[in-house]
Formats: C-alpha cells, structure tokens, sequence
C-alpha cells in the first residue's frame, strides 16, 4: 500500500448497529454489506459473532457474498470469541479477526487485571488470532485515555505477536485533533516494528471532534479510518463516512490522501442506512442533509445562479444527488419515475418499480406535485415484509372537548377486525385501536414525524420503534395525512416484531453481549 492510501474500514454493521434501537434484520444487513462493497470500501466490519446466532449467521453469509471488501469479524480477548469470529469470517475472499481489550486504568479495571496480566493476554490472544488468520487487528480499548508509556508496550506486544493492523480507538470522544495527530506519531516513534503495520483510528463523535481526529490521526500517520453511514454509532456516533472521504477528496491540497470509495454512492446508501436503522439524517448534517446542498438566502441564490462555485465546494453529482429538479406529477409515467430513481442514484428491480409506482400515483393523485424529497421517501418504505396486520380503514375524530376516538378496521392474518377506541388526541386514540385489535406487550420507545416537503399537502415521515423483551423492531410509513402515516408506522414495526419473534429469542442482537465479559 502506497503512503498516500488511506483505507476505509466501515463498522456501520457493528458499532452502528450498537445504537440504541438501530438493530437491522438479517435481510438489511447483507443489503448494506453489499452497497458498502459495491461503492470500495475496503474493509467491512460486519457484526460480533458470538453475540448471537444471528450476528453469527449474518457475518457469515457477508464474508460468502464479498466481492472486493476485507471481511472483518469482533472478538473480545478470550480464545471462544476469537474462534468463532474466525468461523464466521473464514470463507471470506480476505478474512478479518479484530480483537480487542480496554488498557485504560478504568478498564482494566473491569476484569481486574495487572499491567502484566493484561500484557501477557494480549499476547496469547493476538497470537491465537494469527495462527488462525493472517489479517489481525488489535485495539487497545480507550487508548487515548491509557498511560502512553504502557501503550507502547502493549502495542510492541500485539505486533510482535501477529497483530498487521493496530487501530488507536478514542472510544469515549475524549481527545482533541492536535492529541490524536501526537498520539499516532508517538507510536511511530517510540514502538519497534510500527513503520512495518497499519495504523488506523476510530474516533467517536461525543464533543463533535470524531472527523477531526480522524484526519487529524491521518495526519499524523494512521492509514486506516474507522467510520460508518452518517456517523451512526452508541451515543453521539462514530465518525462519518461521507465526511472523511469528501474532506480527502475536496481538500486533497492540504490532505494529499487517496481512498477507493466510489463518492457517486453515497447518497444512496446513506439513505437507505436511515430507512434500516429508522434514524432520520438532520437536515444540516454534513455532505447527506437535505440542506447540504440548498440555498435559500437571496444573495446565496444570486452567486449560485452565476457560479456554483460560489457557495459550494463540491458538486451534488459527486455524491450521488441530482443537481437538476423534474417535477413528477399525476400524469408521469414509469420511464418519467424510472429516470427520477437513476438521477437520485436508486436501481430497483422491475418488480419493486412496480409496486412504487401504485404508491407514487395514489400520492400524485393527492398532491399537485411529487418533489425529489417525496420519491425518497417512497423508497425508502419499499422494503418487502410479510404482513400479518394490515391497514383496511381508519376514521378518527377530534374535538376541542371529550376524548378523541378512532374506528380502526385491520386484516389480522386474513380476516378483518374492526374496534372503537379512544385516547389522548387522534395518534394516541388510534395506538390503542390497534392494541385493541392486536394485544402485545410492545413498548412504543419513539415516535417521531417530520414532513418530507413543504406546503399544506405535504408527506409526513412517520418513524416508529418497539422495543418487547429483548427485541428492537423500527417502522416507516408517509402519507399526506399524519395520522395515517403514524398507524401504517407502528404496524410495520409490529409485522416487523412479528418476524423476530418467529426467527430469535429474547435479547438476539449485538447489545446482548458484554464487553466486559472478556
């Protein structure tokens, strides 16, 4: 590897999906996997196979599927996690262990270890790794918070051991850019046999700084930044892919670094991670927000009739968005919304274009005009799952006095079911209906609207996430009318519970494990 290339390393399929509520279905992931490896990204982390049969199976059939990618797996530092990661990712073209332990005082703290206990750990686990796999990475768990001293101990350790990549984690968002610069150059300094390894960095974004320290890290010598789709991560995030990967490119004067990401696809794929996870991207987020490329101000809109370049440093088309804008309307037809789809970066199968056309002409049947925003958000409620509840009729009722009702008719399995309920304004009155007619122990965890458009007759994006024993479903739905919208929301996210249940057991999913169980 050339010292002008920096790698990707893409962990929104584990650390992203660590967010509270983010869980994706098996189907997802593999849908994201393949995106991520069809637009370069060099490696995939693709789940923590031992904490679940599900996580399991999923990073598998990734590691079976990869075209191009380095296949990665997470293993604590204990001989069980590290084989099963192994298991997982073996049949890889380019297989992947990532091990790790925490070398700060308060994490070693956690399994009580001495410096010297957890020193010769590290050196049996990472050597166990590598006489599985000739790809190890080990990270020292909150490394920017562990005494420099004995972090180039342990470092010299897990490279002497097998270790070729060695990633620096600021896992609590502790450090600033100028510490992340000195700490990756001290360690090229200071650690024998650190010019012959990968450095790489992965920094969250819990005071705001994750891009900068990324490629503040860069700068300073790392060749590897861990990232995901729109900084999705525990807390306040990761750093984001799109970000990192259009600083190097727009900014390629001061930051002389090339990756392989096809840019043209990041559009596509942020969108989507937000549809799975069921986290809408905020509006001014950095280079995937809906304002990251729109001007409203007079004088903004005057340079931008004159010269792009004025207010923007980068063109739309370098990240997958369509610069242009063709209204869609009542009387389009499917070449009209086939075209639309290609220009917003989208290629759906003729079967999905299909479906998305019936719900395209029964939303232009409702709005004058059919904005970019609006098609969106129709594909991004494409996704295919069994529907055990459907909606057949909802009539809700609001007055300034009393109660609000809802008569709700649902198809449970085939049959229909109609009930009278209500509650605490129209979405509460209806919530219950549903209830009424579907009995389960789902806790509603959010509820959330935002109108896609502007105007009177806009769609209104309704996001809904259960949460019942263990297990995380999200649910979307649009509609001009919010209340409907809501309802088609929270029974997806119910057919979606329902799944679950038939295809896990309680506590499935990537937050039932421990790290501190190592």
């Amino acid at each position: 590897m050339t010292k002008d290339r920096v790698l990707i390393f893409d962990t929104t399929l584990r650390d992203g999906e660590q967010s509270p509520g983010a869980t994706m279905t098996h189907d997802e992931k593999l849908e994201i996997a393949d995106m991520l490896d069809e637009m370069g990204v060099d490696i995939i982390e693709a789940g923590f196979p031992i904490a679940s049969e599900g996580d399991f199976r999923a990073v598998s059939e990734i590691a079976e599927r990869a075209r191009s990618a380095t296949i990665c797996g997470l293993a604590r530092a204990n001989y069980k996690d590290i084989d099963r990661c192994w298991e997982a990712v073996k049949h890889a073209r380019s297989p992947r262990i990532h091990t790790f332990i925490g070398t700060s005082p308060l994490h070693r703290a956690i399994p009580n270890l001495t410096q010297d206990e957890m020193a010769q750990r590290i050196h049996d686990t990472v050597s166990h790794a590598r006489n599985l796999c000739d790809n190890i990475q080990w990270s020292p768990m909150d490394a920017t918070r562990t005494e420099h001293d004995y972090l180039c101990r342990v470092v010299e350790i897990a490279i002497k051991a097998g270790a070729t990549t060695i990633n620096i984690p600021d896992t609590v968002g502790y450090t600033a850019p100028v510490e992340s610069a000195d700490l990756i150059r001290m360690l090229l300094e200071r650690v024998p046999g650190a010019d012959e390894i990968i450095f790489a960095t992965h920094c969250h974004n819990d005071l705001g700084m994750a891009t900068a320290n990324a490629l503040a890290a860069v700068a300073g010598g790392a060749r590897q930044i861990e990232c995901t789709i729109n900084g999705l991560g525990e807390r306040a995030g990761n750093t984001a892919l799109e970000e990192v990967v259009m600083a190097l490119k727009v900014r390629g004067d001061i930051m002389p670094y090339q990756t392989r990401v096809d840019t043209t696809k990041i559009m596509a794929i942020s969108r989507r991670v937000a549809t799975v996870s069921g986290f809408a991207v905020q509006f001014n987020k950095a280079i995937v927000g809906k304002n990251a490329f729109a001007h409203e101000s007079g004088i903004h809109q005057d340079g931008m009739l004159k010269n792009a370049e004025t207010f923007e440093i980068m063109r739309p088309a370098d990240v997958g968005l369509a610069a242009s804008s063709l209204p869609l309307g009542k009387h389009s037809g499917r070449a009209a919304l086939r075209a639309k789809l290609k220009d917003l970066g989208f290629d759906l199968a003729d079967n999905q274009l299909n479906d998305l056309f019936v719900r395209f002409k029964d939303l232009a049947d409702r709005k004058k005009e059919v904005y970019d925003d609006d098609i969106i958000a129709l594909v991004g409620l494409n996704d295919s799952v069994e529907d055990h509840l459907k909606l057949k009729h909802l009539r809700v009722v609001c007055g300034t006095d009393g109660p609000q009702t809802a008569d709700l008719t649902l198809e449970v399995d085939g049959k229909d079911q109609s009930v009278h309920a209500t509650g605490d304004g129209p979405v509460d009155s209806a919530f219950n209906a549903v209830k009424a007619l579907f009995p389960h122990s789902a806790r509603l965890q959010l509820y959330q609207v935002h109108a896609v458009t502007e105007g009177t007759d806009a769609q209104a994006t309704v996001s809904v996430r259960l949460e019942e024993e263990g297990r995380i479903a999200t649910g979307q739905s649009a509609d001009t009318d919010t209340v409907v919208a809501s309802v088609k929301a929270y029974i997806n996210a119910l057919n979606r519970l329902i799944v679950r249940r038939t295809k896990s057991a309680p506590g499935e999913d990537v937050k039932g494990v421990s790290y501190k169980d190592a």
